[in-house]
C-alpha cells in the first residue's frame, strides 16, 4: 500500500493528465440539417379573357312616316272590347278617339277621312286590329259616329299619319295565318308553322269568343313580312294570310 505522503503526488498528477486530455479535445457545434429542397412550383397558368360574343345587330325601329297615307275598309268595335286591356296595356275606352290597327307603332296619330261623306277624325293607335282581310283599321264607337261609321258598319276611308312617336323598342312583324276558338287547334297549326316558317306563336284576343290567332314568322320590317306573307298564302293556301306586328 502507498504511504499517506505518497498518495498527494499521485492524485495530482492524474488530475494533471485528466485536465491535458480535456484540453486537446475538439469542442462539437451542433450544424443543423439543410433544409429539404421545396419542389419547384409550376406557373399558374395565364388566364385567358372570355373571347367577347358577337351580338346580333338589334332589328331597325320602324316608326310610320308622317304624311303617308293609305286607304282601305274602315270598321268599328265597342262592347265587349271595352274595359278591357288594349295591345299597349291601357284600359279601352269606346267613347275616346282611339283606334286599332295592325302595323303601325302605338301612340300614333291618325286622320280618318270617311271616303263617302268626306268627314274626317283623328285617332290615336292604342291597339292591335283589325283582324279580317281586307281592313285596315278599326276604330272606337266615339270616332266611328265622328265619321258617320255607325250605321254602316264599315267604309272606305282614307289615312293619313300626322304624328309618330318616338319609338325605342325594336319592332317585328308576321303574318297572321289563321285565328281559332279552341287553343288545341291553335297549338296544332303552330307546330306546322314552326316547322316550315322557323318562328310561330299563338296571340291571344280577347273577346266573346276568345281568339287564339296563329301568327308565322319574325322579321323587322313591314316589307319583309309582306314578302313572307306571299309566301304562307302559296305554300298554305291561305288568300286571307296577312301582315300583322307583334309588339
Amino acid at each position: 500500500m502507498l504511504s499517506q505522503h505518497m498518495r498527494g503526488p499521485i492524485v495530482v498528477a492524474a488530475a494533471l493528465v485528466l485536465l491535458s486530455a480535456c484540453g486537446q479535445k475538439k469542442s462539437r457545434i451542433s450544424v443543423p440539417p439543410p433544409a429539404p429542397a421545396q419542389a419547384a412550383r409550376t406557373p399558374a397558368p395565364p388566364v385567358t379573357p372570355p373571347a367577347t360574343v358577337a351580338r346580333a345587330p338589334r332589328p331597325p325601329v320602324v316608326p310610320a312616316p308622317l304624311g303617308q297615307v293609305l286607304r282601305g275598309v274602315a270598321s268599328w268595335y265597342g262592347h265587349p272590347y271595352h274595359g278591357r286591356r288594349a295591345a299597349d296595356g291601357e284600359i279601352y275606352d269606346m267613347e275616346t278617339l282611339v283606334a286599332a290597327h295592325r302595323t303601325m307603332p302605338f301612340q300614333t296619330w291618325v286622320r280618318v277621312r270617311n271616303l263617302a261623306n268626306g268627314k274626317t277624325v283623328d285617332v290615336r293607335i292604342i291597339d292591335r286590329g283589325p283582324f279580317v282581310n281586307n281592313r285596315i283599321i278599326d276604330l272606337s264607337h266615339a270616332a266611328a259616329k265622328e265619321i258617320e261609321l255607325i250605321g254602316p258598319g264599315i267604309a272606305q276611308v282614307e289615312l293619313t299619319v300626322i304624328s309618330s312617336p318616338e319609338i325605342t323598342a325594336p319592332a317585328n312583324f308576321g303574318v297572321q295565318v289563321g285565328a281559332f276558338r279552341e287553343r288545341a287547334n291553335a297549338d296544332r297549326y303552330q307546330q306546322t308553322l314552326l316547322a316550315a316558317y322557323g318562328a310561330a306563336r299563338i296571340v291571344e284576343r280577347s273577346g266573346e269568343p276568345t281568339l287564339w290567332r296563329v301568327v308565322a314568322g319574325s322579321v323587322p320590317t313591314p316589307e319583309a313580312a309582306e314578302i313572307l306573307a306571299r309566301r304562307v298564302r302559296q305554300e298554305q293556301h291561305v288568300v286571307q294570310a296577312f301582315v300583322v306586328r307583334v309588339d
